[in-house]
């Protein structure tokens, strides 16, 4: 979709979208379409229930008077509770009628409201953000009935006061969709399309063209620095394992010339989960091409880190693998020795993502000793059993970070809720013969798997484990800036994290 930023001006052609307050009050543009049509909007409200509520819309198809197509009153409900979030879900509403419609153009003139504590330009940048985000489709294997999945609506035009301030405020907010878009393509291919190789390849195509310094590890260079963890993952596959490091420097030197320790994300990337040995039930294996969500989610954040041009030193890594059920897969009772020389008896392979991130944990922090560590994984099925599909689990041994993550989670709508890291739990993971298992039974799934992963890392390190499995992907209702299944949850709730807190 082409979104632009003008002046006012009169409107020639698509539809015309305007608003109302609480109460069915126009504001300025309404109340000037409304006059331009001879009063086609009063009337409508005459017959409609339209109270200005956030989200209700009034329609009138060719209005009289109007080059428009049509005219679309669109409810934003109390002025004060308006923000950059509900602005973004608006946008979304009006753009999924415009694309239920088959509109192919559309001009937003939405003015600020008495008591809106948002400014023009943003309140006109946010709009056309979530307009962007619901246009998003996944269509490359359809072959038909096309018709009925084409996204039309190609252009949108929102009319400010201050065009060029707008069009600034959206900049960031494009490149953030772009990291939202490539996120959400790589959890929505299918696994035997995206597979580790496949995964870093399209990593080198789409981030190293921007800037982003790409380096990948077959087999033979993990295997020669110890791997264990993240190769006996992937041993049962005819699919190689990789791990890819990106490298965004786009921070300010210190003042003694070296480079400011790096902010690190670490995604886990299992492109097929089968659970190995230890199969998943039919139905639980159908989606598990999602269970890279966490390593979609870094890639897509990279992309936007170096599509803004963002003033910080970034890393992002992820582990990509198969966890398949082949000749040479690691069977249950099987002991592992990890990167960092803890061993692991492997008890259940379908816990598997907790030794991919062990590995990649690892390796960061030995390699960038970064300041700031916080991967993300869809990880375990009991943290979509304690939080449902709305928040992801936090885990973390910093309370100032998880304080940052709620923050951010709140302004831009993907939410995290925090969990307890605690010694008591240790025993729940305690080995009889090596240094932990990897499971800790029936019980508290969500909060062992981050006491495992706890243990390799570095004192010193702040470090946060987001737990994303209900939230990387969506199979029921869908959300208004969410239209696919792929969700690309991560990139918005991280690029807001550090423009408060990493960028220079």
């Amino acid at each position: 979709m082409q979104i632009t930023f003008a002046a006012p001006a009169v409107i020639k052609a698509g539809s015309w979208v305007v608003g109302a307050t609480d109460g069915g009050a126009l504001l300025p543009a309404a109340l000037a379409a409304d006059k331009a049509s001879g009063g086609a909007l009063t009337r409508a409200l005459k017959f409609s229930r339209f109270k200005g509520s956030p989200g209700q819309m009034v329609e009138v198809l060719a209005p009289a008077g109007l080059a428009a197509s049509r005219l679309l009153l669109v409810g934003l409900g109390k002025p004060e509770t308006l923000d950059e979030k509900s602005l973004e879900t608006f946008g979304a509403q009006i753009a999924g009628r415009l694309l239920g419609a088959g509109e192919a153009a559309a001009t937003f003139q939405i003015d600020v409201p008495k008591g809106c504590k948002v400014k023009k330009d943003e309140l006109a940048a946010h709009l056309a953000f979530g307009a962007l985000l619901r246009s998003y489709v996944f269509n490359q294997y359809r072959t038909k009935n096309l018709e009925e999945y084409e996204r039309k609506l190609t252009a949108l035009t929102v009319l400010t006061p201050d065009a060029a301030a707008a069009k600034k405020a959206y900049a960031g907010l494009g490149a953030v969709a772009d990291g939202i878009f490539m996120a959400r393509d790589l959890v929505n291919e299918p696994p035997n399309i995206l597979y580790p190789e496949e995964f870093a390849r399209r990593i080198k195509s789409q981030l190293g063209k921007l800037g982003v310094k790409i380096e990948v590890l077959g087999e033979s260079e993990m295997k020669k620095q110890g791997f264990g963890a993240l190769l006996g993952v992937g041993q049962g596959s005819a699919r190689e394992s990789q791990l890819v490091v990106m490298q965004w420097n786009g921070g300010k030197a210190a003042k003694n010339g070296k480079k400011p320790k790096p902010v690190a994300f670490v995604g886990k990337g299992v492109c097929f989960d089968s659970g190995g040995l230890s199969l998943k039930p039919g139905a639980g294996m159908m989606g598990m091409k999602g269970d890279m969500g966490g390593a979609a989610a870094v890639t897509g954040l990279m992309l936007a880190l170096a599509t803004r041009k963002a003033k910080v030193n970034a890393v992002g890594i992820v582990g990509l693998v198969e966890n398949m059920p082949g000749p040479d897969a690691l069977r249950p009772d099987d002991v592992i020795k990890s990167l960092s020389g803890q061993t692991i008896e492997v008890l259940n392979t379908d816990a598997e993502g907790r030794l991919v991130l062990a590995d990649a944990l690892t390796y960061t922090q030995r390699r960038f000793q970064p300041k700031t560590v916080i991967n993300l994984a869809t990880l375990t099925g009991a943290i979509v059993q304690t939080l449902g599909y709305e928040h992801a689990g936090v885990f973390s041994n910093d309370e100032e970070l998880v304080r940052r993550l709620l923050a951010a989670g709140r302004y831009t709508g993907e939410r995290v809720w925090q969990l307890p890291l605690d010694p008591c739990y240790d025993k729940m993971i305690k080995s009889k013969i090596a240094d932990m298992k990897n499971i800790g039974g029936g019980n508290s799934g969500a909060i062992t798997a981050a006491q495992f992963l706890l243990r390799f890392i570095d004192k010193g390190t702040d470090w946060a484990h987001l737990d994303i499995a209900g939230v990387a992907w969506q199979d029921g209702e869908q959300k208004a800036t969410i239209p696919s299944w792929g969700t690309g949850w991560g990139v918005r709730l991280l690029n807001r994290l550090i423009i408060e807190h990493y960028e220079s």
